[in-house]
């Protein structure tokens, strides 16, 4: 009797002690964001395209680290004949999209969804002017794929105006769309699609 006394004297000291620790149990599950990452990725600071000697011309692209959108420096050249014409930068960015990141980028998280052979033509008739046409419809490019073309020609001076949006279409009568790169796009390309309105 002695000792079923003292157990029930212990049992109610530990349940004051347990209750008075602050700690409330919850079927609320909590959510602390992302898991902390190793890669530093990190924007770079010009939207330029910056003519060099013999052709060359420093520009940025948007490839995929962290599942964000992240712009890294490439540089392209353009033959002179050619001056700066939007639809031989468009072409000439779009081929640094697909090509395979350098060691060190992939060693730091980068990749890139665009594929090999991804190519771009001017506005047909009775387009925009400002319009770009990809050989293949934007709806059947992947989530990042769009985003990154998306926010590469927007981001660049030659082949966009303002620096947000750009007027997309596939090949044939596919519609025009006139793209926005948004923050939120590039922080969540592949959750967040590119918000676009039809072109008349």
């Amino acid at each position: 009797m002695r000792l079923r006394v003292r157990l029930l004297g212990l049992l109610g000291i530990t349940s004051v002690l347990l209750a008075g620790c602050g700690i409330r149990s919850t079927e609320v599950p909590t959510d602390f964001g992302a898991a902390p990452t190793r890669v530093g990725c990190s924007l770079s600071g010009s939207d330029e395209v910056e003519a060099r000697a013999g052709g060359e011309f420093a520009v940025q692209v948007y490839l995929v680290c962290t599942s964000q959108l992240v712009t890294v420096d490439r540089t392209v050249t353009v033959d002179r004949s050619q001056g700066t014409d939007r639809v031989v930068i468009a072409q000439q960015l779009l081929e640094q999209l697909a090509k395979r990141p350098p060691a060190e980028e992939r060693q730091a998280g980068y990749s890139t969804d665009v594929r090999s052979g991804t190519r771009v033509t001017g506005p047909q008739k009775d387009d925009p002017a400002d319009a770009l046409r990809l050989n293949t419809p934007p709806d059947d490019l992947s989530p990042y794929a769009l985003a990154q073309i998306v926010c590469t020609f927007a981001n660049s001076q030659v082949t966009a105006e303002d620096g947000e949006h750009v007027v997309l279409g596939g090949p044939g009568d596919d519609p025009l769309r006139d793209y926005e790169c948004s923050d939120a796009v590039k922080a969540r390309p592949g959750l967040i699609p590119a918000p676009a309105e039809t072109v008349g």
